[in-house]
């Protein structure tokens, strides 16, 4: 037992962790559908975009060395020949002194090479008054501009927003090729805990971390599957285990992962599996669980709400990335001037939670067992293993949950 309770500095745990995340499948998904998926592969654009030279302003097309020298006092005067219509080809061609309406999208008649804003202008019968100069390519968006045909468009890996879409339908993506979504069945741990509709007596706890962890997985695009509480009880945790094992991706354990020698986790997840890791330098959370089982992995959380929270998102995060296929981005963060000193211990890595007002951020201190300060913050501030603390006004990043 003594070798597990060797704990492995962080970076190490999540090394461990993402290691054995077993790789998504790809489906193709219709493109309506796809918001908030995972690329599975590069995606190129069919055509050139735009296809067309494109007008970015109302105004009038015009051969740019027409207005050379244009001014208020002394505009060029030039012919109107025509309208440009949207959604047509243009059958326009400017010669030398001649102009054509032109409104926002427009593909650029033959012979232009710029757009005159149109309050630039001013339009008298069938002559129009340039008062300001324009040079070759102004308000213009050259054909293949934005992107050339062949060019990528979209990385493997990354997670759809809305922007993405819309640029998916330019390049004529009506099917979007994505990842699975990762499965996780989440497990509750512990003779004190009640479910959260019971009133506790005694010593007993109500379960908070089933509906925080299930919240969260939602949140960075898995599912999950919640199993309620499992009491401290071999057969009990094994059965509810090898349950959540056949039917999830992956499994996570909340509570057990001390060494209180009722803690059966190490034992179960040994059994059926392997322990990779038990213990890690990070407060809280020192007593994280990383095994596998029949090719699953399983993270042992600690049972404070604020520990799980901080592994499950330091350590988690990574590891549920790299089961949905996603590259995994810097993840949200916001810096501040610290409004109070946080000591540390050298060689253990802090996850501190602090509460943001305006541009500074203050330290929540209190055992990671309380809820109070878990919801009064914002988010954390890391301090690495090799400091000893971070002083007032220095600048600090949180990292927002």
């Amino acid at each position: 037992m003594s070798l597990f309770l060797r704990t492995v500095p962080v970076e190490d745990a999540i090394r461990v962790a993402a290691g054995i995340a077993p790789a998504p499948s790809c489906v193709e998904i219709p493109l309506e559908e796809a918001g908030g998926r995972v690329l599975s592969r590069d995606v190129v654009a069919d055509i050139d975009i735009p296809c067309f030279d494109r007008s970015v302003m109302d105004g009038y097309a015009v051969r740019a060395s027409d207005t050379i020298g244009a001014g208020e006092a002394i505009p060029s005067l030039l012919s109107l020949c025509g309208t440009v219509k949207m959604g047509r080809a243009s059958d326009i061609t400017l010669s030398a002194g001649e102009c054509a309406y032109i409104p926002t999208g427009g593909q650029l008649p033959a012979g232009a090479d710029a757009v005159v804003m149109i309050e630039h202008t001013e339009q008298i019968d069938d002559q129009v008054l340039v008062k300001r100069p324009v040079a070759p390519g102004e308000n213009l968006i050259r054909k293949g501009e934005d992107f050339a045909r062949g060019m990528p468009v979209l990385k493997k890996g990354r997670r759809l927003s809305p922007p993405d879409i819309g640029v998916l339908a330019a390049v004529g993506c009506h099917t979007v090729p994505v990842c699975t979504i990762p499965s996780i069945g989440v497990i509750s741990t512990g003779n004190e805990l009640i479910p959260v509709r019971d009133i506790p007596t005694g010593s007993q706890i109500r379960d908070s971390n089933s509906g925080m962890l299930g919240t969260y997985l939602r949140r960075v695009g898995c599912t999950e599957t919640l199993y309620g509480i499992v009491p401290d009880e071999r057969a009990a945790l094994k059965d509810a285990l090898e349950k959540a094992l056949s039917e999830n991706d992956g499994v996570l354990l909340s509570g057990g992962s001390s060494k209180d020698e009722r803690d059966l986790c190490t034992d179960i997840i040994g059994e059926l599996g392997e322990v990779l890791v038990h213990g890690v330098s990070i407060a809280p959370g020192k007593p994280t669980i990383i095994g596998r089982c029949r090719e699953k992995p399983v993270l042992g959380l600690p049972g404070h709400p604020a520990s799980a929270l901080v592994v499950l998102d330091r350590i988690g995060r990574p590891l549920l990335a790299a089961m949905s296929g996603e590259v995994m981005g810097k993840g949200c963060t916001r810096t501040a001037l610290l409004a109070q000193n946080i000591p540390s211990i050298r060689g253990r890595e802090d996850y501190v939670r602090v509460r943001l007002e305006g541009d500074r951020a203050f330290p929540l201190f209190g055992k990671s067992g309380l809820l109070n300060t878990l919801v009064q913050s914002d988010g954390v501030v890391r301090i690495p293993a090799g400091s000893e603390g971070i002083e007032i006004g220095e600048t600090v990043e949180v990292l927002l949950w």
